[in-house]
């Protein structure tokens, strides 16, 4: 009981601080065990539905004191807030509450001399109603598609990549799709990552980068670049190294950065979990758009310390990684490393063995796509500035290569049509 109320508390103080939680976390009041805790929830949902103020003086107007468990005990809830933790508590509130409902529905059949039958209904309603009254069955989406094939419907595709061959081969980046890019360093993986972010922004997306490896200012940096043209050698001293045209460009190019509404998150160490927070709140901040989220890079994301081995880690992120597009129903790009074994093979072109502690990248991942430069290894390659974008595995579509311009010094890519 001891150990729930902290959970309770904890839950509670993270819905006052972000307090889109209250309807969207599926939190019932039935979850709570203390009365108090289940009073303040109700409070919270009440003064959520008449648009007011939510803290803790409002709260206090809602029920006498002592029935919120008094003044210091409702102002001092949000000390107990814990975003990145919240779905963790959520679940083991949700958990316990199921225990609870199953030992009555056992009670009840066995006062009622319920059928097996009976009881197997009431067990299948309860699982139904904790999963947030997920609806299981088909019937309706089937009576949906039933005119599709007698009405012109306009196609709706997915995020666009900003390059014509490869949104030919994966309709763009797919709702609740795990891509995964794969490249040796300095393939050029952030820059095309970079360069889906911009295209996905200017579309109306939200793009979120995680970018756990490099800063905020120097991603920022990159996307100037990209956007503007500009040498990245040459914007380290702008003032000495820029032409006039150059430098007149610069605020309307940084206006145009400003437009693909990036956001970027560059706290080192960080678990899906907080992720998931995090993108939960930049979702309920500013416009209403559709997220797509970046990752830069798999290796590095945190696992909180749950796995026993580098191999079962890489495998519980990847399926983290794809539960997270699952439940925000957007696409998430996520870059990851190769082994080293490339390098040791006359043809450096990479393949699915060569994914990095692969753990289950292979089997979660929608997409997989590698990235190859000829001129890194061949100095007189007969392709030079070219990026070759392998898609080695598309779940729901066809594989193939297609080569894109690629200019180091920029970070520029661009459809060679």
């Amino acid at each position: 009981m001891r150990r729930f109320e902290q959970t309770e508390k904890s839950v509670l103080g993270t819905m006052l601080a972000e307090q889109y939680l209250i309807a969207d976390s599926g939190v019932k009041q039935d979850f709570f065990i203390n009365q108090i805790h289940k009073n303040i929830f109700s409070c919270m949902q009440a003064l959520l539905a008449k648009k007011r103020p939510l803290d803790y003086v409002m709260l206090l107007t809602m029920m006498e004191p002592a029935a919120l468990g008094g003044v210091n005990y409702v102002a001092e809830l949000e000390k107990y807030a814990n975003p990145v933790k919240f779905d963790h508590y959520v679940d083991m509130m949700r958990e316990a509450w199921k225990k609870r409902e199953k030992n009555k529905i056992l009670f009840q059949a066995q006062e009622g001399d319920w059928e097996i039958g009976t009881i197997q209904r009431a067990f299948e309603e309860l699982e139904q109603e904790g999963n947030g009254g997920c609806d299981t069955s088909i019937q309706m989406d089937l009576v949906q598609m039933s005119e599709r094939p007698y009405e012109e419907t306009a196609h709706v595709p997915g995020v666009p990549t900003g390059l014509k061959e490869l949104d030919e081969l994966l309709d763009g980046f797919q709702p609740a799709e795990l891509t995964v890019i794969a490249a040796r360093p300095s393939m050029g993986k952030t820059d095309t990552l970079n360069h889906f972010a911009l295209h996905a922004g200017y579309a109306g997306y939200r793009p979120i980068i995680f970018s756990l490896e490099m800063s905020k200012p120097a991603m920022i940096n990159r996307l100037v670049a990209v956007t503007g043209g500009y040498s990245r050698l040459r914007m380290r001293n702008p003032y000495k190294h820029f032409t006039d045209k150059q430098k007149s460009d610069w605020l309307p190019t940084l206006t145009r950065l400003n437009e693909a509404n990036i956001h970027i998150d560059d706290r080192a160490g960080l678990t899906v979990s907080q992720m998931r927070a995090a993108t939960r709140k930049m979702m309920h901040t500013g416009p209403k758009l559709k997220p797509i989220i970046f990752i830069d890079y798999l290796q590095i994301i945190h696992d909180g310390g749950k796995s026993y081995n580098r191999t079962e880690m890489i495998g519980q992120i990847s399926n983290d990684l794809k539960q997270m597009a699952k439940e925000f129903d957007c696409p998430v790009v996520c870059l990851s490393q190769l082994n080293r074994s490339v390098e040791n093979r006359d043809n450096k072109r990479p393949v699915m063995s060569d994914l990095r502690d692969s753990g289950n990248i292979e089997q979660d991942a929608d997409v997989i796509g590698f990235l190859y430069r000829d001129d890194y290894y061949n100095k007189n390659s007969k392709a030079p500035d070219l990026l070759e974008i392998q898609i080695a595995k598309n779940r729901n579509g066809p594989t193939g290569t297609i080569t894109v311009s690629y200019v180091k010094e920029t970070g520029v890519l661009r459809y060679i049509g």
